[in-house]
């Protein structure tokens, strides 16, 4: 019974792409160990960027860092 956790920053995924990560990482166990796709559980995590951090800085830091440049 496989558990996949994705966390990704809240910056707008649509339901879509969420749609469409929870049906590639299922078939990708499918594919690579043979799981069964009825017992594989996938979430998906939203984080604020103010919560992830990357090199010791907020993500909210480096974004709004990076839209000046």
């Amino acid at each position: 019974m496989p558990y996949v956790n994705i966390k990704i920053t809240r910056e707008g995924a649509t339901t879509e792409q969420k749609a469409r990560l929870i049906e590639g990482a299922t078939q990708l166990l499918v594919d690579v160990l043979g799981k069964n796709p009825q017992t594989t559980f996938v979430v998906i995590e939203e984080v604020d960027t103010d919560n992830w951090g990357i090199a010791g800085e907020p993500v909210t830091a480096i974004r709004a860092r990076a839209r000046k440049s």
